[in-house]
């Protein structure tokens, strides 16, 4: 029986403008197949948004004004790009990951309406879809993990054995979160019982129980500083989640 390792599988990753999934845009994306005895694609995308690159985001990502003003793509072509990779792997049936993958799902989802294209709900609706999110299924699996920042991409990588030189191109995380998956799946093997419906559906529960117990700690623990108190709840559903990633970071 083929593990998890051994079967074709595509992981995404995007880089963005800022950390707002409703109004920063895509500046940088890559989309990588692996496995099943194949050799790996990959594909790459430098987009000019239109709109500046928060200093902060540039600080994480490295793409700046300059360079998408030079070199990047017209974002109507880059986005049906991706967007039409997303739908070959999942009508394929591959497992689709990315790391807190309601951030790139979301942000591509607003970035295609900006453009007057179709979404990813409208290619392939709503779900269940073969989507796997090693960062709701670290949380799950690994509850007792203590320290600021440590679920975020590259403490997560450690966690599991990952080593990479160029964090934080969108090559490099979309490649972190294919094999933080297959560590994931090789370290507790129940996750091989998932059926693609299941698991998805499971995800959905843990996210949303995940969402809850951090809005709780907000409310009651977390300093002003840290934002504490907030007199918003996020949303719980998923894919299409407005969330976005601390400090601009995976």
């Amino acid at each position: 029986m083929s593990t998890f390792a051994d079967v074709r599988k595509a992981a995404w990753d995007t880089e963005t403008t800022g950390p707002n999934p409703l109004d920063d845009r895509i500046v940088t994306a890559a989309f990588i197949v692996r496995g099943g005895g194949r050799d790996d694609r990959v594909f790459s995308w430098l987009i000019n948004p239109g709109i500046p690159i928060q200093a902060e985001a540039s600080a994480v990502h490295g793409i700046t004004d300059a360079m998408v003003q030079a070199d990047g793509q017209d974002p109507k072509t880059a986005l049906d790009e991706i967007a039409t990779n997303l739908v070959r792997a999942i009508e394929w049936g591959m497992p689709v990951i990315a790391f807190n993958h309601s951030f790139d799902w979301s942000i591509l989802h607003y970035d295609l309406l900006r453009n007057g294209l179709p979404t990813m709900t409208d290619r392939v609706g709503s779900g269940p879809l073969p989507l796997i999110d090693p960062h709701v299924i670290d949380k799950q699996v690994n509850q007792r993990v203590r320290g600021s920042g440590q679920r975020k991409l590259k403490p997560t990588a450690d966690r599991y054995g990952v080593a990479l030189t160029d964090w934080h191109t969108a090559e490099a995380d979309a490649l972190a979160a294919l094999l933080i998956a297959e560590a994931q799946f090789d370290r507790h093997p129940h996750l091989n019982g998932w059926d693609p419906q299941g698991l998805f559906n499971a995800q959905q529960k843990w996210r949303a129980e995940q969402q809850a117990s951090l809005q709780q700690w907000f409310r009651t623990k977390a300093t002003p500083e840290q934002g504490g108190a907030p007199d918003k709840v996020i949303d719980g559903s998923w894919p299409l989640i407005p969330a976005q990633r601390a400090g601009g970071e995976s």
